[in-house]
């Protein structure tokens, strides 16, 4: 009998913003590991998914939404984006039936010009009805004529089986690039940074989740416990107040939030600290960004 040959690759997710891009991510990988919650631009990195088996590793990664940049942290998120159509073997391209199909014409015309395979996901299909969907995989036929096109709710978990079959059948031939056992290529605190942040975004209104970075300062582990020591770096003092809130009580909810969910990633007991400093314009300073882990060119 033949031995069947492994197969690996990597599966890159690209989109504007806002279309379910790390709704599907976690379908596919079957955990939560990117962060969800309904405003734009909380995927800031690319995060990768690692799916195992016997015979194949399919390493998922899903990038921040396509926008153009108004200042330095929108050009690293930019950056990884682009990146992202570099290294692929597979392109999941998501598009939902609501957005306008021309928003971003150029990152369009790079996704036609590559050479891999691009499989177009048309999400949020429960959102419309069969006559307008057909109308739009015809424009999307015209745009990317080469793509094989997927109707899909990522929500409801509608075709994403097929997605995967699909995937699978185009993984080339190659060794594992991960070890076997890696779930993800970022290591635990990156998690913790990425839970404390989505809290943050859903907690508080407007402006201010944008201009917030966490950084864990210390990650403890022993048997029975993990103690966490956080930083929430914003960039004015005003932001600051909002953060802490009354008497302390906004942070404290924050952290209690953070914790529950931090508690069921690690299965674990944690104690965790918070503290917030304000870095002037961290957004537009180089060094800090490098240290917060963007890529700059």
């Amino acid at each position: 009998m033949m031995e069947k040959k492994h197969k690996s690759g990597f599966v890159n997710i690209v989109g504007n913003p806002n279309v379910g891009k790390s709704t599907l991510m976690n379908r596919l990988v079957g955990e939560r590991l990117s962060i969800i919650t309904s405003k734009a631009q909380t995927t800031r990195h690319r995060i990768m998914g690692i799916v195992n088996t016997e015979d194949m590793q399919i390493v998922y990664s899903d990038t921040p939404g396509v926008l153009r940049p108004n200042y330095k942290l929108q050009e690293s998120m930019l950056n990884f984006s682009e990146s992202a159509l570099g290294d692929a073997d597979v392109l999941l391209y998501v598009t939902d039936v609501v957005e306008t199909v021309d928003k971003n014409s150029d990152f369009l015309r790079r996704v036609e010009r590559m050479e891999c395979p691009v499989l177009l996901l048309i999400n949020k299909i429960d959102q419309t009805n069969q006559e307008a969907l057909e109308k739009l995989v015809d424009v999307w036929k015209e745009l990317l004529p080469k793509a094989e096109i997927i109707p899909i709710s990522a929500l409801s978990n509608f075709n994403v089986d097929y997605v995967k079959r699909r995937v699978e059948e185009l993984m080339p031939e190659s060794p594992p690039y991960f070890e076997k056992d890696a779930l993800t290529d970022k290591p635990a605190r990156f998690f913790v940074t990425e839970i404390i942040r989505e809290k943050i975004l859903l907690y508080y209104q407007k402006e201010v989740p944008y201009s917030v970075e966490v950084v864990v300062e210390s990650f403890k582990e022993s048997e029975k416990m993990i103690h966490i020591k956080a930083l929430i770096i914003v960039e004015r003092d005003s932001q600051k107040g909002i953060i802490i809130g009354h008497q302390g009580q906004a942070l404290k909810k924050v952290g209690a939030m953070a914790r529950k969910d931090i508690e069921r990633f690690f299965d674990k007991k944690v104690f965790l600290e918070m503290f917030v400093k304000v870095e002037k314009d961290w957004r537009n300073r180089d060094n800090l960004l490098r240290n917060f882990g963007y890529q700059l060119d």
